[in-house]
């Protein structure tokens, strides 16, 4: 974090005199969201996907103020679309040194701090609060108490002399603490009933209660939470009346194309080998079809998390074999993607009944989306040459111990060839790995066509008559 500025006032007579004003985090969120509006900058910085469906409509929940529920499946990008409302907030803002709370030198809201700040007046020392510490987050468990959210009776404070009625004795909790920032609940519906009661006064009358007597804090939040649809959860739901203290509820989704998953999975994905954009294709489709596919349970959804982890799964298989190999630089091919159904079978939940017929169904559904990306990138182009030279005995084996060079040393030299990389986004001069990646994409799916015929053992794939 960057060190705070030396410029900036530290006591509360140098904050008046600098013209500082206290500003409800609403009324914060609001300005700074329509400054970036009107001057084009994107106040939403690495999310894709809702440019045109989410994003305005949260948009015009925080201009209007609102507390907000995000209401999607898992993967959706809930949690990390709420983690940037925290851009929207000034870099620096001012609190009292020392306070529990995060109160505004001009507006205390504790009774400690406000007998300090009659006690000192414009002496009363100022700190600055980075906007990254006024963004805080729970996730929801059926374990979470009261006390986490709201506070409970701090029993030390209690020994030193102070009655249990005084509101000194009292430890905050999450909510409290976040005063004048973000609170956000991941799994809102995972709050016991008896939790989510607790909350109906900080959203509303902005008090706390604890242990039978109520503490007026005009606390100043802005509530955020997500949850999954209560059609197919069955740990809990939100409550109506908590339900009714969000101004906005706003549907998420999965990227609505294809270009929208690429993205995702290359913004989100630590590549430790290069992955072109039409294995990154295969891949989005491969996660769309399974997101259309009747042996999946499409309730429980299918994370985009999916993408990225297969693309980091590819990526990992290309770099073994390059070492194997020696190819640099490790590049993926259409043979790596083999290793994806095997490793994550796991991650998706299939209907009842399709019991050991898991890995058939992932790998008919990754052949499908490479027979899809390749009608895409070679529709149009006659493949007829290449179709030929294999039938006239120019055999093609390809696995994880063929380098990229010795594939195409297989083929004659064919202008189709150069075609096909070109529109695989590879020139003449890139390493053989890439040209080798656009060539077995052709032949997979010259075979998925049935023009082809395959024969293969344990670790080699031979394309030819």
């Amino acid at each position: 974090m960057n060190p705070v500025p030396e410029h900036l006032p530290r006591t509360v007579g140098e904050l008046r005199a600098a013209g500082y004003t206290s500003r409800g985090i609403k009324t914060e969120i609001h300005d700074n969201l329509l400054a970036a509006l009107r001057s084009g900058r994107d106040p939403w910085p690495g999310i894709v996907g809702f440019s045109r469906t989410v994003l305005p409509q949260l948009e015009r929940a925080l201009l209007a103020g609102h507390d907000v529920v995000l209401l999607g499946e898992r993967g959706q990008g809930k949690t990390r679309l709420l983690r940037t409302l925290a851009g929207l907030l000034d870099e620096w803002t001012p609190v009292i040194e020392g306070a529990e709370l995060a109160e505004h030198p001009l507006d205390p809201i504790t009774p400690a701090s406000i007998r300090r700040a009659a006690e000192l007046g414009d002496e009363l020392p100022v700190a600055w609060l980075h906007r990254s510490r006024r963004y805080t987050e729970k996730l929801a468990t059926p374990d979470t108490s009261v006390g986490d959210l709201i506070g409970d009776v701090d029993p030390v404070k209690v020994a030193e002399g102070r009655s249990l009625g005084d509101p000194e004795t009292i430890h905050f909790g999450l909510v409290p603490r976040a005063h004048r920032g973000i609170v956000a609940i991941n799994e809102l519906p995972d709050l016991a009933e008896r939790i989510q009661v607790a909350l109906l006064n900080v959203m509303e009358e902005r008090d706390i209660q604890v242990r039978g007597y109520t503490l007026r804090l005009p606390l100043d939040v802005l509530m955020v939470a997500t949850a999954n649809p209560e059609d197919y959860t069955n740990r809990g739901r939100i409550i109506t009346p908590l339900k009714d203290r969000f101004g906005a509820e706003i549907r998420t989704h999965y990227p609505l194309d294809v270009a929208a998953e690429v993205d995702v999975v290359r913004q989100e994905a630590h590549l430790v080998a290069e992955v072109g954009e039409p294995l990154l294709e295969v891949l989005a489709r491969f996660v769309r079809n399974l997101r259309e596919s009747t042996v999946i349970d499409q309730r429980s959804g299918v994370s985009a998390r999916f993408a990225v982890a297969a693309a980091e799964t590819v990526a990992a298989a290309a770099l073994r074999r390059a070492a194997i190999t020696g190819e640099d630089p490790p590049v993926a091919r259409p043979v790596d993607l083999d290793a994806v159904p095997a490793v994550l079978r796991g991650k998706v939940e299939f209907e009842p009944g399709e019991e050991g017929r898991e890995n058939e169904h992932l790998v008919h559904l990754l052949r499908r989306a490479v027979a899809e990306t390749a009608r895409d990138r070679f529709g149009g182009l006659n493949l007829r040459p290449l179709v030929q030279a294999v039938a006239d005995g120019h055999l093609v084996a390809t696995g994880e111990r063929v380098p990229g060079a010795e594939v195409l040393s297989a083929l004659p030299e064919l202008p189709v060839l150069h075609e096909v990389a070109a529109r695989a986004d590879v020139s003449a001069g890139d390493p053989p790995g890439r040209i080798a990646a656009a060539v077995e994409l052709a032949l997979e799916s010259l075979y998925l066509a049935r023009q082809l015929a395959k024969d293969s053992d344990d670790a080699t794939t031979v394309y030819g008559p």
